[in-house]
């Protein structure tokens, strides 16, 4: 699953840029390309842990 958002990622990513050289660019598809962006670096961010993961649920055991 992890390759398809990183696939997602630069697809809107290379559309967005591709759609902004035009001379007259299309408004919802650059909106559009950069929603799959962001949402795609969410879902991708999200399976990666926290730093601090373990140090928290230390400190959840101690209390």
């Amino acid at each position: 699953m992890k390759t398809v958002y990183i696939i997602l990622i630069f697809a809107a990513a290379f559309l967005a840029l591709f759609e902004q050289s035009k001379e007259h660019p299309n408004q919802i598809i650059m909106v559009l390309a950069f929603v799959f962006f962001v949402v795609g670096l969410m879902r991708l961010m999200a399976k990666v842990p926290s730093k601090n993961a373990e140090n928290e649920d230390k400190n959840d055991e101690e209390v």
